[in-house]
C-alpha cells in the first residue's frame, strides 16, 4: 500500500516545475522534497483538509520520498535513506514522538508536501526564474550581517551622503524585519532639507533599485533616521501565528481592534477600527493586498465577543473570501453575486437608518453611548469588500449605496473596510475617498496611484510583500510590515469560529 497521496493538481505542480523551474530531468521526489522544505518554513501548521483529495494524483511510497532503505549510493557513498532525518524534523515541528508512531508520520510527510506544492502554485509564476524564488522562500532571514559588511555599508551611506553635499556621521543603527533604520547626525542642520531632496539619489548610490529611502524624525539634536531596506534574503518574516497571539490580546479599551502587522522596528500595530471609522486599502497585485485584508478579518474575528460583530463579505471573485462561508457562523455572511451584495448593501442602509432614528429617540450620539447606556442593543457590523473595482463595475448602483454608508454610517456601528488593486479616480469616487478617513497603501505602480490612496507618494517605492504605508484618522504617516497570513491560519480561525 501506498504512504503518499497526491492530487491531479499537486501532480500539475509537480511537473510544471520540474519542466519549467527545475528545467532539469529529475524524479518527481526531488519536487516533493522542496515542497517538504517550504512548508516547513511556514509556523502555522498545515490544515488537516490536506488529508482529503478530491482528485486522486499518484502514489508514492517512503522509498521514494525519504529514501527509506535506500542505505548509500554506489557511485558517490553518499546516504539515501532520510527518513529518520524527515522524521526527526517533523517531531519537533509538530512536538509529537513520530518515531513511535509510523502512521501519523505518514500524514503529517503528505500535509506538509501538498501544503509546499500549493505554496509553489500561489507563489511562484513559470515566467519567474524558480531557483530565485526558491531561494527567497526557503533563505530569506537565514542570512547573518557580519561586523564587516556593516561597517562597509556605513561607509557606503556615508559616500552615498557626501556626493550630494551632506557631511555626517552615523550614530546608531536599528534592525526591523526588513528594514534598518539608520541615525545620521549632520554637521549643519540646512542640510536636511539637501537630504530630503536627494533620498532618491542616495538609493540609487546604494543600489536599491526602485526600493526608496524613508526618512524619520528623531529626538535628538540634528539627527534624522534613516530607512533603508535590506535585501529580501535578510528578511524576518512576521508569521501568521504570532499576528493570532496579539490578536488573542488587543489593546485595553478597543471595541474593534485589529492587528495591521508590525512596524518597521518590529512592534506590534493595533487600532481601533471604531475610531477610523472606515478604511481603504489599495495595492496592486502581489503587493500583499489581500493578506491584508485577511489579517485585519481574524484580527476581529479572534478579538471582538460573538455577539459584538457581525461580518459582511464581499467578493466578486469568489476567491479571497471562500474559506469564511464553510465556517457556518451567523456573524459570517459572504456574498459573491453581485446583484445579491446590492440587496445586501440596501438593507444596510435601510438599517443604518433605523438604527440612527432610534439612537436620537434614545438621546445617544453613537453605538458605543447606546451600549454603555444600555438603551441600544445591536452589534457592529464590518463590510468588507474585496474588489471595488470588479463591484461597481457589475453593479455601478452600489457604488451610490457604499457612498451613503460612508457618510452616515459611523455612529451607527456599521464600518466599510473597502479594497482595490486600481487606485484611480476612476474607480474610487471622490466622494466615496472623501468619507473614508483611514487609508493602507501597499506597493503601487505609480506615484499617482498613491496619492489617489494616501494623498501623497512613497507607496511606490516600498518593497512589496506586505509593505505598506498607513494614514489613519488623525495620525502622522505610519510604515508598516503585514504578517504572513496562510490559508491554515484562516482555516484554523474559521474552523474555532464554527464552533460558537
Amino acid at each position: 500500500m501506498a504512504d503518499i497521496f497526491t492530487s491531479q493538481e499537486d501532480e500539475k505542480s509537480i511537473e510544471n516545475i520540474l519542466l519549467k523551474g527545475l528545467m532539469v530531468k529529475a524524479p518527481k521526489w526531488v519536487v516533493m522534497r522542496l515542497a517538504l522544505a517550504h512548508s516547513l518554513k511556514i509556523l502555522s501548521p498545515p490544515d488537516e483538509e490536506l488529508d482529503l483529495i478530491d482528485q486522486k494524483g499518484s502514489e508514492y511510497h517512503l522509498e521514494q520520498v525519504t529514501g527509506q532503505g535506500q542505505g548509500r549510493s554506489s557511485s558517490t557513498g553518499q546516504r539515501q535513506d532520510y527518513t529518520d532525518a524527515f522524521r526527526g524534523l517533523l517531531s519537533v515541528y509538530s512536538d509529537e514522538d513520530l518515531f513511535a508512531d509510523e502512521r501519523t508520520f505518514k500524514k503529517y510527510l503528505q500535509r506538509h508536501i501538498r501544503r509546499g506544492l500549493r505554496e509553489f502554485r500561489n507563489g511562484w509564476r513559470d515566467s519567474h526564474n524558480f531557483h530565485e524564488y526558491l531561494y527567497q522562500e526557503l533563505c530569506a532571514g537565514l542570512s547573518s550581517t557580519t561586523n564587516q559588511t556593516e561597517t562597509d555599508f556605513k561607509e557606503l551611506l556615508i559616500t552615498a551622503l557626501m556626493e550630494i553635499g551632506i557631511s555626517g556621521q552615523i550614530t546608531q543603527t536599528i534592525d526591523g524585519p526588513r528594514i534598518t533604520r539608520y541615525s545620521v547626525r549632520l554637521e549643519d542642520p540646512n542640510h536636511l532639507d539637501h537630504i530630503l531632496r536627494g533620498l532618491d539619489k542616495i538609493a540609487f548610490s546604494l543600489g536599491l533599485n526602485k526600493h526608496g529611502i524613508f526618512p524619520v524624525e528623531t529626538q535628538e539634536r540634528k539627527v534624522i533616521g534613516l530607512d533603508i531596506p535590506r535585501p529580501r534574503s535578510a528578511w524576518d518574516t512576521i508569521s501568521g501565528v504570532q499576528l493570532l497571539e496579539w490578536a488573542q490580546k488587543p489593546p485595553k479599551g478597543m471595541i474593534l481592534p485589529v492587528c495591521l502587522g508590525v512596524n518597521v522596528i518590529g512592534e506590534p500595530i493595533f487600532f481601533d477600527l471604531v475610531n477610523q471609522p472606515h478604511l481603504l486599502v489599495g495595492g496592486t497585485t502581489g503587493s500583499g493586498k489581500s493578506v491584508c485584508l485577511h489579517a485585519l478579518l481574524l484580527s476581529l474575528l479572534i478579538g471582538v465577543e460573538h455577539d459584538q460583530l457581525e461580518l459582511f463579505l464581499i467578493d466578486p471573485k469568489k476567491v479571497e473570501f471562500a474559506p469564511y462561508a464553510k465556517a457556518g457562523s451567523k456573524r459570517i455572511t459572504v456574498v459573491t453575486d453581485i446583484k445579491e451584495a446590492q440587496k445586501k448593501l440596501n438593507a444596510l442602509v435601510i438599517e443604518m437608518d433605523a438604527r440612527a432614528t432610534a439612537m436620537e429617540l434614545a438621546g445617544v450620539r453613537d453605538l458605543a453611548e447606546g451600549h454603555k447606556k444600555g438603551v441600544i442593543d445591536k452589534p457592529y457590523i464590518a463590510v468588507f469588500v474585496e474588489e471595488l473595482a470588479d463591484l461597481i463595475m457589475q453593479s455601478p448602483e452600489t457604488e451610490e449605496l457604499l457612498i451613503r454608508l460612508a457618510q452616515k454610517a459611523r455612529a451607527t456601528g456599521i464600518h466599510l473596510v473597502i479594497a482595490t488593486q486600481r487606485p484611480d479616480a476612476r474607480t474610487i469616487n471622490g466622494l466615496l475617498r472623501s468619507n473614508i478617513p483611514a487609508r493602507i497603501a501597499l506597493t503601487v505602480q505609480k506615484a499617482t496611484e498613491s496619492k489617489i490612496i494616501l494623498d501623497e507618494n512613497g507607496a511606490e517605492r516600498l518593497t512589496g510583500n506586505g509593505d505598506m504605508l498607513t494614514r489613519l484618522s488623525g495620525e502622522e504617516l505610519l510604515r508598516a510590515h503585514g504578517a504572513y497570513v496562510t490559508v491554515d491560519d484562516i482555516k484554523a480561525t474559521v474552523r474555532n469560529e464554527g464552533r460558537h
